[in-house]
């Protein structure tokens, strides 16, 4: 008999997991905070919307609050031993620990056979391995470079459908692991050489076949998410179902997951078999819209009875809570959601709404989303926060400051 979870157990598990423990961040936010953190998620997803500020900034902000976003510049980018991450179709655009890089190499294989990417991209891969060679060519004679700097065209390009040939033949090269990002320049990508950015250790690993790279894979989801079903755990790396249902099935077998049967859930979870169950979180912590705590929106509503969806590309006619709206996470419940941007030249933090759930902040609870909003402000260096909401919650987030 699977064991049973109640759904608040799983609920604790899932948060503690995803590096929500309740414990006091540290005074002073170190290199080794965020890479054991990091390590810990598995994977940063990047999003160029900027309205608050990238998204891979905040889920550290969430968990270790005020750090510098150069610690993370740091791990991500930098050249020789500091470099702790790396760039790659994790779940979406992300950035890995580089320890997981040999199990990602499955999917450049793969990618350069033209399965598992855009078929647009597989098409060019196909028609136009004159341009990526000479392209690739670029790179090995000028180092890191952006895919501006290659273009022939004379016309701006549009959309990702309206790439140049270069960017095309970049981005081919990039999925088949012919080159990865260097560094980034403003929001752009520099690609070079992975023997010119990577540590040697990792680019000499064995070969790691792809069936265990698929299990390698679940096993970090389920240590990321502490309990999900077969779908939660695939979805983590953005996983095929069949290879990754086969995988699953053998580390059951194998005693690496157990299985468990969570209320209200429809479909069995599985967890590693030391998992531990808090006996509460006191967490209380703005999400990124893109946080792997919640990123799965159907996980995201088995787990908090929350149903959230982003409206950045809904006219704002038809909005229902705003532009770019961070769910609040309070004592194990996600209690509100909050309209936030950063107006930079104004020098403050924009609440434009907060719309509570159905069971409501509190006035405890609305204490402390002001002070996340402070931290927030002050870590963006921001000096002041303005309500612009004046009804409701408006009102009594405004007794707060």
């Amino acid at each position: 008999m699977p064991l049973e979870l109640s759904l608040k157990q799983a609920r604790r598990m899932a948060l503690a997991a995803q590096g929500f423990n309740g414990r006091q961040p540290p005074a002073i936010v170190k290199s080794s905070h965020v890479t054991q953190l990091i390590q810990r998620l598995g994977v940063l997803q990047i999003d160029s919307v900027n309205a608050l500020v990238r998204s891979h900034y905040l889920p550290l902000f969430s968990r270790l609050g005020n750090y510098s976003q150069t610690l993370l510049d740091q791990a991500a980018w930098s050249q020789g031993r500091h470099r702790k991450l790396f760039e790659y179709w994790g779940h979406e655009a992300s950035l890995l620990p580089i320890e997981l890089y040999p199990l990602m190499r499955w999917r450049m294989q793969r990618a350069s056979q033209g399965e598992g990417i855009y078929q647009q991209l597989a098409t060019f891969g196909r028609e136009q391995q004159s341009t990526i060679a000479r392209v690739l060519q670029a790179v090995r004679e000028q180092g890191a470079l952006g895919a501006g700097s290659l273009s022939t065209r004379e016309e701006r390009a549009g959309p990702w459908w309206d790439w140049s040939a270069e960017k095309l033949a970049l981005e081919w090269l990039f999925a088949a692991g012919e080159v990865t990002v260097a560094g980034r320049r403003g929001f752009e990508r520099l690609y070079d050489l992975p023997e010119r950015v990577l540590p040697a250790a990792i680019l000499d690993h064995p070969e790691v076949g792809e069936n265990d790279a698929q299990q390698g894979l679940l096993l970090h989801a389920a240590a990321a998410l502490g309990v999900g079903t077969e779908k939660d755990l695939r979805d983590y790396f953005r996983q095929d179902p069949l290879p990754s249902r086969a995988a699953l099935a053998e580390l059951v077998e194998a005693g690496a997951l157990h299985v468990v049967q969570v209320q209200g859930w429809r479909q069995p979870g599985f967890c590693l078999p030391d998992s531990k169950i808090p006996r509460k979180v006191a967490a209380s912590a703005l999400l990124s819209p893109f946080d792997s705590l919640i990123w799965e929106r159907a996980r995201t509503e088995r787990l908090f009875d929350f149903r959230y969806r982003l409206e950045i590309y809904t006219p704002q006619a038809k909005r229902i809570y705003g532009y770019y709206v961070l769910p609040f996470l309070h004592h194990e419940r996600i209690a509100a959601r909050v309209d936030l941007r950063a107006e930079r030249a104004l020098g403050r933090l924009a609440v434009h709404a907060v719309h509570e759930e159905e069971t409501g902040l509190g006035e405890e609870g609305m204490r402390a989303l002001a002070s996340n909003l402070r931290q927030l402000a002050y870590w963006l260096g921001l000096p002041e926060v303005q309500i612009n909401c004046q009804r409701g919650s408006g009102v009594r987030l405004n007794a707060c400051f």
